[in-house]
């Protein structure tokens, strides 16, 4: 009996211990699966946001090739406006050239009128002293003079500068003053007084140099040798070492003329000023 009851009760063990093991096995199974369901859901989350990393780095390499993109165009932009510029250059050269020879051709063209104005002159002195001897009548004071001017305008300033330009500066001034005193009105009156200020900065009497120079600023202001002028007044004052004098006119070189090459210089001769 009592063995009987043993047995039974090692079945019974044994049936509870298959049971158990039997309903263990798919629990295990299934915690398995969440743990792998997790897993792949880890991985998705990671893969998604490599996707994501992907697409910024896309969305950059896009930007940069528009940058690229950009940059070439306006490279292109910069070359075309480059090329422009280039041609905007060699045509304000050309027509600076041109501008240049048309004065030259005017210049020319106004001292043949001051010659024709001259000879005219003579001309009509000379009519009028044949008119006076067929009167019989003496000619006038105002006539003898005429009958001494032998030369030209063109004529006595040519042989003035040449005096200049041998370094003969006093005879140079005599020749422009007597230009200047006999054709007050030439195409060529600022010119000579320019070389008669020429003079005395070469003969280093500065002081006289500022006042003839000075003479062309006042009665011919929009001439070609105003700004020169100038500029060799701010040298005289920085000659005779007044510096604030000089630095004055240099700066005022610069700001009426400021596309000129008297320009440059007194920005040169400026540096040098302490």
């Amino acid at each position: 009996m009592t063995t009987t009851i043993t047995m039974n009760i090692r079945t019974l063990c044994f049936l509870i211990t298959s049971s158990f093991v039997c309903a263990c096995a798919p629990q295990a199974e299934l915690v398995k699966t969440r743990t792998d369901l997790g897993d792949l859901r880890a991985e998705m989350k990671s893969m998604k946001a490599d996707l994501k990393d992907i697409q910024g780095v896309r969305s950059r390499i896009d930007q940069i090739d528009a940058n690229v993109k950009g940059t070439s165009d306006l490279q292109k932009t910069v070359a075309d406006q480059g090329a422009r510029f280039d041609q905007l250059t060699t045509d304000l050269q050309i027509l600076q050239g041109k501008i240049e020879e048309n004065n030259y051709r005017i210049a020319e063209i106004a001292q043949k009128i001051d010659d024709k104005t001259f000879k005219l002159s003579e001309l009509s002195a000379k009519v009028e002293e044949l008119e006076a001897k067929m009167k019989g009548a003496a000619p006038a004071e105002g006539e003898k003079k005429t009958e001494a001017k032998t030369l030209s305008p063109s004529e006595a300033y040519q042989q003035a500068k040449a005096d200049f330009d041998k370094g003969n500066y006093d005879l140079a001034i005599a020749g422009f003053q007597n230009y200047l005193k006999q054709f007050p009105d030439s195409s060529k009156a600022d010119s000579a007084q320019y070389w008669i200020g020429e003079c005395f900065y070469s003969k280093k009497e500065y002081t006289k140099a500022i006042e003839e120079f000075t003479k062309i600023l006042k009665a011919h202001p929009k001439s070609d040798k105003a700004a020169a002028a100038r500029l060799k007044i701010g040298f005289s004052y920085l000659n005779e070492k007044n510096n604030a004098k000089a630095k004055e006119h240099l700066n005022k070189v610069i700001k009426d003329f400021p596309s000129s090459k008297e320009a440059e210089l007194a920005k040169e001769k400026l540096k040098k000023i302490k």
